[in-house]
């Protein structure tokens, strides 16, 4: 069946690329891909699948179906740009490789038992989709999730870090405290503030707290003031831990100055991504079988991936390959979305399309796999 695939995939390959060249000179920005939501969808329509538009009332996601049964196996699209300098984050290629790889699953499932599933995840260069339709119980019947990202590297799926954007807001009431004729609010602000910039250097490296800024009228007599920050960790335990004990400090110093106060997220948060090793291991070994060879090992990135939540609940991989030769190009740049669209760019697609394909294949053939990858959740 796999050969059956390749050689479909053969057929469509002229489609891909101009799909990927579609996306690319057509960057939208986040919550905005009207173009590249309507392309995709008339791609998948004219290969069978099942969409549900405006999927989750979010005008620009979907959700595309052909199959019945378990396992359900899902590919992730995200197709949201930089307004400036395009597709700077590859997702234009992102998008590619889990629809050429749907496709050529789509054209062997009526031959196996289980679901292709495409999920359109608009808006991750922001706070992204997928904690909404996770909390929506997307994810719930579905039994694995894929994703390849380009980059400039070829590596294999590892872990991202969990955020957590908090503010706390102050507001003095009338018995609040006078200190030196300076605003209550303002004080326990900045006692909060100091505090936390203390905390920045004598934290161990399980967290880090950033972006931190204070907020207050430049009045000394100020009612209200605010702080913003992040902390920043590979273990949302962690972050939790270290955020109770915030919580449980800014209310006791609240207290002694008859301050009212108020915590709230100033986004979504994000938990790290949990690699599943089973399927990473799987991809890894379809990948150097289409001919991608020298693969790194994991690669833990600093910044936060919106697949974080789901993979603590659904076998998940998120592996990159590199698409560019040019080591001076660097990821996230305008540079490297313009290198999506060369030849070289696109026989790296095809490679990891095939690769992701076959590993859904193996996933749908040998249920043990499954087990094992839904194992090593229950014993995390």
């Amino acid at each position: 069946m796999k050969q059956e695939m390749i050689s479909f995939l053969s057929t469509i390959e002229n489609r891909l690329f101009d799909l990927t060249k579609y996306l690319h000179d057509n960057p939208e920005k986040s919550f905005h891909e009207y173009k590249s939501y309507n392309y995709i969808i008339k791609l998948l329509q004219d290969y069978n699948f099942n969409v549900s538009k405006n999927y989750l009332n979010i005008p620009t996601s979907f959700l595309a179906k052909l199959g019945e049964g378990h396992p359900k196996i899902c590919f992730i699209c995200e197709y949201d740009a930089d307004e400036n300098s395009g597709h700077i984050y590859g997702y234009n290629g992102k998008t590619t490789i889990s629809i050429a790889a749907a496709i050529m699953l789509s054209k062997i499932i009526s031959k196996v038992s289980g679901t292709c599933i495409v999920l359109g995840c608009p808006g991750e260069i922001l706070h992204g989709s997928k904690t909404t339709m996770f909390k929506q119980g997307t994810f719930n019947d579905i039994d694995a999730v894929l994703a390849v990202q380009p980059h400039v590297v070829t590596a294999q799926s590892g872990s991202s870090m969990a955020t957590l954007p908090i503010q706390f807001k102050f507001e003095a009431n009338d018995t609040s405290m006078d200190l030196k004729n300076v605003s209550p609010c303002l004080n326990t602000s900045l006692i909060t503030f100091n505090t936390l910039n203390a905390l920045i250097n004598n934290l161990d490296h399980n967290c880090i707290i950033d972006n931190l800024n204070l907020s207050s009228s430049t009045d000394l007599n100020s009612k209200s003031s605010e702080i913003t920050f992040s902390i920043r960790s590979a273990s949302s335990k962690d972050i939790m831990e270290l955020a109770s004990k915030i919580k449980d400090f800014v209310k006791v110093l609240s207290s002694l100055l008859n301050i009212n106060y108020e915590y709230h997220l100033t986004d979504v948060p994000c938990k790290e991504l949990i690699t599943s090793c089973t399927i990473s291991r799987l991809f890894s070994h379809n990948l150097k079988e289409n001919g991608i060879i020298n693969i790194d090992g994991v690669n833990n990135i600093y910044s936060c991936l919106n697949l974080g939540i789901v993979s603590h609940s659904i076998p998940c991989i998120h592996p990159y390959v590199s698409i560019t030769e040019d080591s001076s190009i660097k990821y996230g740049t305008k540079r490297f979305a313009d290198e999506t669209i060369t030849h070289y760019a696109h026989d790296t697609f095809m490679k990891s399309a095939k690769a992701l394909a076959f590993t859904a294949l193996d996933l749908i053939e040998n249920k043990n796999l499954l087990f094992e990858a839904k194992s090593e959740l229950t014993h995390k």
